[in-house]
């Protein structure tokens, strides 16, 4: 970390804690109005009028609610990309809170509020500094992140064209799983492809009361599933790792009667592009193969959905070595592999359009802290902790310049 950036802190610390209470209201307005989807009207205009009065550059995008925001520094340079995403998922919520969400359908489960709120509080913080900033930074909020392509329709409506030459792009997640404050990266694959699979067993109907006149499909269905658990852990190399997880099967109408067919529906989870395929190839074999010694048909789709999130190596060392000068060596920590990421569709997709983008995308752990004599100014249940909401408004390498993504 450099001088000028060590020196920063203090004051960096100061001002994020400022806007914490601003952050609290706009993060539980958000969770209040959950969207789902590419389409956030809602979401998109509380935004913009939170960013209007910084004066940024603003773009929206053609065929989604996604917004991008240009802030230019003091000196020549080149560009870094900050996103945040902003759609909510189809679940009810239950927390019994002021803030709830207002659509019995609808909430925030996956912190989506949380990033807008902090790339709103790093956008207004940046902007305070921007005669110290070499180059420009790219304010990314990208909706349609849980399912939807989001990021690839902001790419197809020209994301790479708001500003100069984007070299480095940043993403930051909230999460629970690991103790509270904790900045965790790692260089590398650091989120799952994740890929959906359907296997159709065709067999022949007829009555529970003579199996031996029907071909059923229901137990041919139980045998792929168990089989492919066994492919994954005879066939996979555990130094690189795959899932495959079956989440439905749907047979039958009743008790009594052997149905024609049986569908299994699963997810297909790698760190390589090797592993991947040889998931999916895994996949149709141990299902046509176990369907065909019952003398029934499987029919395997593989639908492709997100590929491997890839960090930069070097920049993801920045990350932890930032966080670690900021907040301690407690502070930050290097994660494992887990779960999928659609920032951008994939961690080198912009590589592929530039080869000098670098990227990273890095977590932020949280908790649920309860109100209390200890709590900060506008936090309460429900609200990540003021450490939380601080992290990404001290975005500390664009004190510096270039950016990352992940």
């Amino acid at each position: 970390m450099n001088d000028t950036l060590t020196a920063a802190l203090p004051d960096l610390r100061t001002d994020a804690q400022r806007l914490l209470g601003e952050a609290v209201s706009l993060r539980r307005d958000l969770h209040r109005h959950p969207e789902l989807g590419l389409e956030n009207p809602w979401t998109k205009e509380r935004l913009l009028d939170a960013l209007e009065p910084l004066g940024l550059r603003i773009t929206e995008s053609p065929s989604t609610s996604g917004v991008t925001a240009v802030l230019d520094g003091g000196a020549d340079g080149s560009t870094m990309l900050l996103r945040a995403d902003t759609d909510a998922l189809p679940l009810h919520e239950d927390a019994d809170i002021d803030f709830r969400s207002g659509d019995a359908e609808k909430m925030h489960a996956c912190g989506h509020d949380l990033h807008v709120a902090m790339l709103v509080g790093a956008a207004r913080m940046l902007h305070a500094r921007r005669r110290d900033i070499k180059g420009q930074v790219l304010f990314m909020f990208q909706p349609g992140e849980e399912g939807y392509h989001g990021a690839r329709h902001m790419l197809d409506d020209g994301l790479l064209t708001t500003a100069g030459q984007v070299t480095r792009a940043f993403a930051i997640h909230v999460g629970g799983n690991v103790p509270s404050g904790l900045v965790a990266i790692k260089g590398g694959p650091q989120m799952a492809s994740a890929d959906e699979f359907e296997v159709v067993i065709r067999g022949r109907g007829g009555h529970a009361s003579a199996p031996h006149h029907a071909l059923d499909p229901i137990p041919i269905a139980c045998e792929i599933v168990i089989a492919l658990q066994t492919m994954v852990t005879r066939r996979i190399d555990a130094f690189d790792p795959g899932v495959v997880t079956v989440g439905k099967i749907t047979a039958g109408t009743t008790d009594n009667v052997i149905p024609d067919s049986a569908t299994v529906l699963g997810t297909i989870r790698a760190v390589s592009e090797r592993t991947r395929t040889a998931l999916h190839d895994g996949i149709r074999r141990v299902a046509e193969n176990i369907a065909a010694a019952h003398e029934a048909v499987a029919e395997v789709e593989v639908t492709f959905g997100f590929p491997v999130t890839v960090n930069d190596t070097a920049v993801a060392d920045d990350v932890l070595r930032v966080a670690t000068g900021a907040f301690g060596e407690r502070g930050a920590m290097r994660m494992p592999v887990r779960g999928i990421e659609r920032f951008l569709e994939r961690s080198i997709s912009l590589a592929r359009k530039d080869e000098r983008i670098r990227t990273a995308r890095h977590h932020l752990v949280t908790r649920q802290h309860p109100a209390g004599p200890g709590a900060q100014p506008g936090q309460g249940a429900g609200d990540a902790r003021p450490v939380g909401q601080g992290r990404q408004c001290q975005p500390h390498p664009l004190v510096q310049g270039p950016g990352r993504r992940g």
